[in-house]
């Protein structure tokens, strides 16, 4: 959780204000990605959502479970743990070493507890002497000791994740060849083709209500597509983990969600297991093992689903949303997991700082039912979209003009093009890519999350220069767009 102050101290009023119009914004605006009309800037909600942040005049309170959202805005950050609240006075970028050397101290302070209490116990066999007030008091300090260890309550530690291997696939795992899928008029993917490899590890982004489950199941043959084909390798073992958690069943108790009903063992990598160890790993206490799943809570829900995951034999494992109600702590190991996968994964999530540590190729969506597969992480695909947009045909972004802008009587050529017009249609797409150049500058230097601290007025300034530099953009964008129509007109009268 972090916290980003204004330089005036603002009441909660004007703040709700704030917040109330952001939300208002958010939902005309970014409601649903492919509905025509609805605008969403940036690559993504989340980074339409940092860019409102940042233009915001008022103190944010913010809890979340993206490290990148954290890093940007926060200046303090509140660590709540095992219900005692520590505040840090500075942003997330330098909690998790700070919450770590809080816990070896603590480590160390239990460890001199218990020496400390062996040595009075020591003295209560062999060193009680006839002086009884004395040896009153200290047996008091040794009973206050005992209970003091004893009401510790240690940090839950991290999950223990292992996936059971099964035997390799074989090398090429899913191939795709302009597989084409849409529900009545509405195209999730077009034209899409890919191969996708053993040892891959593939991520798949976009904005809610692109597709992106959808174009996970066209790959695993789960739906067939309209047109096109989809091709899968030989022995394949796949594991699913579904985003909403539909696999689990309210009624069962944690014991038959890992079992399947079948006693209190289970079987990994061709080996018996008692099903209470296997719970530990995944940070469930023993007393839990007949609770049933449906009063578990989200984040106990998501290591379960997890938990039934991993202990299943695979070399293909499809991951939808797998990062949703995680700690940070479980969320870094399952990162190390999946790096260390010899199979091939699919991968759906939002989780930008996750998709980078883990992922070989992003695949991204695009609009219209378009997906282009990207090099490497979410940062690499930010950075390769940005460069082929630099040297592409400016974006049909803007709306087109009304008709009556460009409509002429029947049998009436549509008016000529001056020198203006001609000389502006030239220099447009310069002045449009310098413009997405400059947003582009101005955007990198508000990632900067001690930009506001450093400089407030500065910060001001800078934002203000975005929003007028993204008005310029539409402008120039709608103007070239105007032009284009009517030299099409022109040249095909």
């Amino acid at each position: 959780m972090g916290a980003k102050k204004d330089a005036a101290a603002m009441t909660p009023e004007p703040a709700l204000k704030a917040l109330n119009r952001l939300v208002g914004r958010w939902t005309t605006e970014a409601t649903h990605p492919m509905v025509p009309g609805v605008v969403v800037r940036g690559a993504t909600h989340i980074e339409w959502l940092e860019g409102e942040l940042a233009g915001l005049r008022s103190g944010i309170v913010l809890i979340s479970h993206d490290r990148r959202l954290l890093e940007r805005f926060s200046q303090s950050t509140v660590w709540l743990d095992r219900g005692v609240t520590r505040m840090l006075g500075e942003g997330f970028a330098v909690f998790e070493p700070w919450r770590d050397a809080i816990l070896e101290q603590e480590d160390s302070e239990q460890h001199k507890l218990g020496r400390k209490i062996a040595m009075e116990e020591d003295w209560l066999r062999y060193g009680v002497t006839a002086r009884r007030t004395r040896n009153q008091r200290r047996l008091a300090e040794l009973h206050a000791l005992r209970r003091r260890h004893r009401e510790h309550r240690a940090a839950a530690g991290t999950a223990s994740l292992e996936a059971a291997q099964a035997e390799l696939s074989g090398r090429l795992v899913i191939a795709a060849e302009g597989i084409t899928k849409a529900y009545g008029k509405h195209v999730i993917v077009r034209n899409f083709s890919m191969r996708i490899m053993r040892g891959d590890c593939v991520g798949i982004v976009g904005p809610n209500g692109a597709g992106k489950t959808s174009l996970l199941n066209l790959l695993t043959g789960r739906l067939a597509p309209d047109a096109g084909a989809i091709r899968l390798g030989t022995n394949l073992a796949q594991v699913t983990l579904d985003q909403r958690r539909e696999s689990l069943n309210p009624d069962w108790t944690l014991t038959a969600a890992l079992t399947g009903g079948s006693g209190d063992t289970m079987t990994m990598g061709g080996q018996s297991r008692h099903v209470i160890g296997y719970m530990k790993d995944f940070l469930f206490r023993p007393e839990q093992a007949r609770t049933p799943v449906g009063v578990l809570s989200g984040g106990e829900r998501a290591r379960l689903t997890l938990a039934r995951a991993f202990a299943q034999p695979s070399n293909l494992l499809v991951l939808d949303e797998p990062t949703n109600d995680l700690d940070l702590e479980t969320l870094d190991l399952l990162q190390e997991r999946l790096a260390e996968y010899a199979g091939t994964v699919l991968l759906v999530s939002h989780d930008r700082d996750f998709l980078d540590r883990v992922v070989t190729s992003t695949i991204a969506s695009e609009g219209n039912g378009r997906w282009v597969e990207y090099a490497g992480g979410y940062t690499d695909m930010l950075a390769q979209r940005a460069a082929a947009q630099r040297i592409s045909v400016p974006v049909r972004r803007a709306k087109p003009p009304p008709a009556k802008q460009t409509e002429h009587r029947s049998g009436e050529r549509p008016r000529r093009m001056n020198f203006n017009d001609q000389r502006a249609l030239e220099r447009l797409p310069d002045q449009i890519a310098a413009l997405q150049a400059r947003i582009a500058e101005l955007n990198a230097a508000l990632a900067d999350p001690n930009f506001y601290a450093r400089d407030r007025a500065r910060f001001a300034t800078t934002t203000e220069a975005l929003a007028a530099a993204r008005d310029q953009l539409a402008a120039a964008e709608e103007r070239w767009l105007t032009l284009e129509i009517l030299r099409e007109e022109i040249e095909t009268s």
